[in-house]
Parts: structure tokens; C-alpha cells; sequence
């Protein structure tokens, strides 16, 4: 049973910085993408960042310069480094992983997965 679980968010003050963490577990044999995605309320979930198990990174423009993607392929985690927060940052994120689980080629499965997301609030 593969489960991604955030943690890191909280409330912080306009300006301020707050970094989150997605522990990815279960039978993985790759993580090819992790993604951060968040949900401020009346509004669709949106893509803030990606990272590729090469390293490559996207940003949504929003959060470029602010915001940093990496990961830990040994621990099978990504982190989201974010500084000079806003209030419009104000949401929930979520980790998303597309990843192959299974021990063996014969069962190796790719799928995409979501944690259930941590709240980050942001005062003005």
C-alpha cells in the first residue's frame, strides 16, 4: 500500500517562511515525479511545483523566486522550501507522486498518488 503524508504546514505571518515534507512509503520501486498542488477555498487545485527524479523543476509563476522544489531519492521524500509568503498563498497543499510500486517487472504498476494534504495559513 503506497500513502504519501505532508507535514510542515501551520500558520505564519506575511513575509515569513515555512518549509513542508512529503514521506512517501509501501512497495516503490520509482518515483518518477513528485509534485506539490494546493487548494485555497473556491478554488481548483492548482500545480505550485514539480520536481523529475532527474531533477528538473517547475514552477507556477505565482511562486517563482519564492518557492523551492527538491527531493531525497534514498528517502523517497520532496520538501517545499517557500520564503516571503503571502497571504494568497494561504491554502491546502498536497503531495502528489506519479510512481511505478511492485517488487518485480511483473508486477510493477505506475500510478498517481495524492497525500491528504497539510493547511497552510497566512496572515496579513
Amino acid at each position: 500500500q503506497v500513502q504519501l503524508v505532508e507535514s510542515g504546514g501551520g500558520l505564519v505571518q506575511a513575509g515569513g517562511s515555512l518549509s513542508l515534507s512529503c514521506a512517501a512509503s509501501g512497495n516503490i520501486y520509482s518515483i518518477h515525479v513528485f509534485g506539490w498542488y494546493r487548494q485555497a477555498p473556491g478554488k481548483q487545485r492548482e500545480l505550485v511545483a514539480s520536481i523529475t527524479n532527474s531533477g528538473r523543476t517547475e514552477y507556477a509563476d505565482s511562486v517563482k523566486g519564492r518557492f523551492t522544489i527538491s527531493r531525497d531519492n534514498a528517502k523517497k521524500m520532496a520538501y517545499l522550501q517557500m520564503i516571503n509568503l503571502k497571504p494568497e498563498d494561504t491554502a491546502v497543499y498536497y503531495c502528489n507522486a506519479d510512481l511505478t510500486s511492485g517488487s518485480y517487472s511483473f508486477n510493477f504498476r505506475r500510478s498517481e498518488y495524492w497525500g491528504r494534504g497539510t493547511q497552510l495559513t497566512v496572515s496579513s
